[in-house]
């Protein structure tokens, strides 16, 4: 993979194994991040996402794993986790640390209770985007913690608007405000996708994660919310063009040194219940 894409998906995937489609057992999601952590993709590899209520679960089925640098956590947590969070990163420093805490806020209210997460360690406030989320994004920055977009999941209203997720792009730039997005984006390009791994599973439209990433770039350098809606709809291989140095969307370009500096101070990281599926995707793909 040329250093553009590199650049690109360089510790943004954030491995979510025990949550659907996959919904894994503790012990063959904790394998599979143990191996990708080994692996010639461990560059593009980032945190091992759990439920708070799954420390001890995991804490037990990942000992024989837990070597080297120590595991990257994010765990999804309210405040009343804070004294499980705190007593898991005593009892596992060196070993698995919590450095990431993910929730949900519906009002402006409910972004201010989670206020005290931050405390903790950096934290991701999932938020609904079907309404404008400037009140909202607003209430995140005030607090200083972060968003979080849901992209997609297991049926097909749970995918919002391109337009929606360009209007939260903007949104975030307004107010600087650093995100990740989670849930079907499990491919580069947007298309049509089964929404399970069942075998019979129904089909939806989802976003792809290059589409979605090189918006987050555009929107950071100023590109209007009707362009980024377009660029988040574009579902064309053709369309983009990549080289070491940089990635093109007609006629837009950004660098790889931009795309780098836009991943640690814009759009972090991205939730998937595969790590291989968005890599192997991407490699198999015809990029001009």
């Amino acid at each position: 993979m040329n250093a553009a894409l590199r650049a690109l998906l360089a510790e943004r995937i954030d491995y979510a194994g025990l949550f659907p489609p996959a919904a894994l057992p503790m012990a063959d999601a904790v394998a599979n991040f143990a191996s990708y952590r080994a692996s010639a993709d461990a560059w593009a590899l980032a945190r091992f996402v759990l439920p708070v209520v799954r420390l001890d679960e995991f804490a037990g089925t990942a000992a024989p794993h837990l070597r080297g640098a120590p595991w990257r956590l994010a765990a999804l947590a309210q405040p009343t986790d804070a004294d499980a969070i705190h007593v898991f990163n005593t009892r596992m420093a060196g070993r698995a640390q919590i450095d990431t805490v993910e929730s949900r806020a519906a009002t402006v209210e409910d972004v201010a209770a989670l206020a005290p997460l931050a405390a903790l360690a950096t934290t991701y406030v999932e938020i609904p985007i079907h309404d404008d989320p400037a009140p909202l994004v607003a209430a995140v920055a005030a607090h200083g913690l972060r968003t979080k977009v849901r992209t997609g999941g297991v049926t097909a209203e749970s995918f919002p608007r391109a337009r929606e997720v360009a209007r939260f792009l903007v949104t975030c730039v307004e107010h600087g405000v650093l995100m990740k997005a989670t849930a079907g984006l499990h491919h580069p390009l947007r298309g049509e996708y089964a929404l399970t791994y069942d075998a019979h599973s129904a089909r939806a439209t989802m976003f792809g994660f290059l589409n979605l990433f090189l918006a987050a770039s555009f929107a950071r350098q100023g590109m209007d919310a009707a362009t980024l809606s377009d660029l988040l709809e574009e579902r064309e291989a053709g369309a983009f063009r990549v080289t070491d140095d940089a990635v093109a969307w007609r006629g837009h370009t950004i660098g790889a040194d931009a795309l780098a500096d836009d991943r640690d101070r814009f759009a972090v990281s991205f939730g998937s219940c595969s790590f291989r599926e968005p890599l192997d995707d991407l490699s198999a793909l015809s990029l001009p």
